[in-house]
């Protein structure tokens, strides 16, 4: 042991980064996928955008020179410690293949490098506040988070992340009793520490513990926990003091976090979101990769995790927490049940009371949900809180083997299959009602924000659930109780009416699904099964008749969850106008003769051209369950708007194409007498010039004198670029190009196409994302171009002509490739 005040070495300083990961559950909870979100354009939804903006570049970020080019590209993943929210990770297995299964595996590295201890760590399973949560919650979360971590990393959890860090010890109790041997808490979370042994506490409240040692927390039972109180200085500057400017900066700012006085092994630490790190802040994820490529350099410190820290260095001291504190709340967990003035700013005369009556009516809506769960599950199942508890296993694989095994272990007896889908549904009304407490919705400001209104869409889903098998309303008393949450806009008023507006016309049923299938069936064919999202369809009888722009389509369809089994056989009537107009019926089957009938009759009407007799046989027959436009989802709605505007597209081209090539000789005069340019022209301008590069650039074979042609008249006029489709169309064609390339290394002339594409996008001032391309590049470089330059090393003319075109693509794509490692 080194003697106090000296100053220690370098091998006895460690620094360690955490990346909380999280987005909040946004799938629609009757459709189980997120849908299309327009806010988050160009990309489908926000969980696109920020895995593009930040999950990506993370797993391959690029370090470059004094000169802005790059070096090498590696994976952050494998260096620092991190979490994922369960639910994120489960999107990206599916959106997100390849980044999803590059986290995982910079996990596995991490478990070889890192004496036998992974980077990941878990989280409990979907973001709720723990301490505000009741004892069956917090247990459930803890559960389902570590199995959820298990599943897809393949290993045991060493440590797991509170949401918001919200501690108290009942949650620390759960987090021991599930084998979870550390956690990461902030500085002001800490009250009292001391030596292990000795008696006399030392007060460290305000965030004066010291951040580089673990502590441990001796808890009510008799377990032990240990705590990791991060560095909450250093953490602020990376989050919100523009630290991530520069890598450099941020080495030397972590390594500032050592003390020459500290006699005994430090640990540096940070923790923050890992959206820092190139979604709230551009190109964080290379400042990230440049800083721990220079503390291992320069050697300024040991790179290590939680796990293989705590191995190597137990902890010597004890710690008191503050209960019921987070990381994100000055007022200790208050942002999530009241108006204590923390919110996301921007709203100066807003207020956030609107959180308390949330809470309450979400409380409320859980009791009653588990007083039903259990009147009826307990009929079925021998214990239906240890059988929620494992529902995780389902939830992580829907086979028909997974939830067999599940009923085998959990029912009473051997189920029938309506009863098994009425166990199901009560499994997911308990899941949903968990996911209803998920923090986002009452982190921000407003009770209609997408976040606030996603949990009450899954309040909403579990009603329904519950009142599928109870038929009690209970959504009556939960609507009057939201009433009690007043919006900040007056347009919105409270939450009942925000409940009326964006989760009632949100429920979906089997006749809703059905009458997407049918709106969707006169614009494509389906084969005889058909997956609709979280559904499936099994066309049973199937009749469609146009004439003109007119068509009726007459089915009969078997519709069935795949989440719960629920099923119904459907018959439907649709009759499409042309354009937008659909309308049509649907009912459950009814029999064949009277589906028959129905199908004689209206299809009579629809060739006689009477549609009104065929909208009153419609009303005869189906009731009030009309559907129209509306009824397709909202992806399906895009898809079809964008269908119907290609028409219109057509006819602008021919009017816009018509008057800049009529007038552009008039118009030019107008511009060389300094004369205004009509604002007519300059749109018809715009349009066309921008429609014939987005054209040029999706040709086969680009023609550079057509593309600097366009490129000078829009500079010539002084238009703007349509930088977003044409960015894309870019960025598609290039990596196609290096898809190509990868598949037939060898055709030169691939990598000329590539140089010349990346040639002519330079002439626009377009930047375009080469994120993927620079990856295949990257590859190539490490692998089939070290074959070929031994070949060109034997100097066979084919193989020196490939190196010289292969490093002068690179040079193109911002490489220095002389420093590529293994090169």
């Amino acid at each position: 042991m080194m003697e106090e005040g000296q100053r220690s070495s370098v091998a006895e300083r460690y620094i360690c980064i955490h990346c909380h990961f999280y987005q909040p559950p946004r799938e629609n909870p009757w459709l189980e996928s997120v849908e299309i979100q327009d806010s988050a354009y160009p990309f489908h939804d926000w969980n696109e955008r920020i895995t593009s903006e930040c999950y990506a570049p993370n797993l391959a970020s690029r370090t470059v020179n004094g000169y802005g080019r790059i070096t090498d590209i590696v994976s952050n993943y494998s260096r620092i410690s991190f979490n994922f929210g369960p639910t994120l990770l489960a999107w990206m297995s599916t959106f997100a293949p390849a980044v999803y299964e590059g986290i995982l595996e910079a996990d596995r590295l991490s478990v070889s490098q890192r004496s036998g201890h992974g980077n990941a760590l878990a989280q409990v399973y979907n973001h709720i506040i723990m301490p505000l949560a009741n004892a069956r919650d917090k247990r459930t979360q803890v559960i389902w988070g570590i199995r959820d971590f298990r599943k897809r990393f393949g290993r045991e959890p060493e440590g797991m992340w509170l949401a918001e860090t919200a501690v108290d010890l009942e949650t620390l109790e759960h987090l021991a009793g599930g084998g979870i041997l550390f956690t990461i808490l902030a500085p002001h979370q800490a009250m009292k520490v001391r030596k292990i042994g000795s008696g006399k506490w030392k007060d460290v409240t305000e965030g004066r513990i010291d951040p580089t040692r673990p502590y441990v927390v001796r808890l009510p039972s008799g377990r032990r926990i240990t705590v990791f109180f991060y560095d909450g200085p250093i953490s602020n500057a990376i989050a919100f003091e523009r630290l991530l400017k520069s890598g450099e900066d941020l080495a030397m700012r972590l390594v500032s976090g050592f003390r020459a006085d500290r006699n005994w092994t430090q640990l540096m630490h940070v923790a923050t979101d890992g959206e820092t790190y190139g979604h709230h802040h551009r190109f964080g994820d290379m400042a990230l990769a440049f800083a721990l490529h220079h503390v291992e350099k320069k050697r300024l410190a040991r790179l290590t995790n939680y796990g293989e820290f705590l191995e190597r260095f137990p902890p010597t001291h004890e710690v008191k927490i503050h209960e019921n504190t987070s990381w994100s709340c000055a007022h200790g967990i208050e942002r999530w049940r009241s108006d204590c003035g923390c919110n996301s700013g921007g709203h100066g005369g807003w207020n956030q009371a609107w959180r308390r009556p949330l809470r309450k009516a979400l409380d409320w809506l859980r009791d009653e949900l588990a007083r039903a769960y259990m009147e009826n599950a307990g009929r079925y199942l021998r214990d239906p809180w240890a059988a929620r508890n494992d529902y995780i296993d389902v939830i992580l694989d829907r086979s028909v083997e997974t939830v067999d095994d599940f009923f085998a272990k959990h029912g009473r007896r051997v189920l029938a299959a309506d009863e098994r889908t009425l166990v199901l549904k009560l499994l997911e009304s308990q899941r949903h009602a968990l996911l209803m407490y998920t923090s986002c919705g009452w982190f921000f400001d407003e009770i209609s924000g997408i976040e606030t209104v996603q949990i009450i869409q899954y309040a909403g889903r579990a009603i329904q659930l519950i009142s599928e098998i109870s038929g009690d309303d209970r959504e009556k008393t939960f609507r009057s109780l939201l009433e009690k949450a007043k919006s900040n806009m007056p347009e919105q008023g409270d939450g009942g009416r925000i409940f009326d507006r964006f989760v009632t016309p949100a429920v979906i049923d089997l006749k809703k699904v059905a009458m997407h299938y049918a709106v969707s069936s006169v614009i494509e064919d389906f084969g005889d099964r058909t997956e609709i999202y979280s559904f499936t369809v099994d066309k049973e009888d199937y009749f469609r008749i146009a004439a003109g722009r007119t068509t009726l389509a007459v089915g009969r369809v078997l519709v069935a969850s795949r989440i719960t089994g629920d099923s119904e056989r459907i018959s439907f009537a649709l009759l499409h106008l042309g354009g937008h107009a659909f309308n049509g019926g649907a009912r459950e089957y009814l029999g064949e003769e009277g589906f028959q009938s129905m199908r004689t009759e209206i299809t009579a009407a629809f060739e006689r051209a009477d549609f009104a007799e065929v909208f009153r046989l419609m009303d005869h027959h189906f009731g009030m369950h009309n559907y129209s436009f509306t009824s397709l989802f909202r992806d399906r709605q895009h898809a079809v708007m964008n269908l119907l505007l290609k028409d219109t597209y057509d006819k602008y081209e021919l009017v816009y194409r018509d008057l800049f090539e009529g007038e552009r000789i008039l118009m030019s005069f107008f511009r060389e007498a300094g004369m205004a340019v009509p604002n007519v022209f300059r749109a018809a301008a715009e349009f066309i010039l921008n429609l014939d590069l987005r054209k040029a650039f999706s040709q086969e074979i680009l023609d550079g004198n057509n593309i600097r042609g366009l490129v000078k008249e829009i500079e010539k006029w002084g238009l703007g670029y349509d930088t977003v489709q044409i960015e894309t169309i870019i960025r598609n064609r290039l990596k196609e190009q290096m898809l190509l390339l990868q598949a037939n290394p060898s055709d030169i002339a691939l990598i000329d196409a590539v140089k010349a594409s990346t040639e002519l996008s330079r002439l626009l001032p377009v930047e375009v994302n080469l994120w993927e391309v620079q990856n295949i590049y990257y590859s190539m470089a490490r692998s089939v171009y070290q074959d070929i330059a031994r070949e060109a090393s034997g100097n066979r003319l084919e193989a020196v002509e490939w190196v010289k075109a292969f490093v002068e693509l690179g040079e193109k794509l911002g490489f220095d490739t002389g420093s590529i490692p293994g090169r």
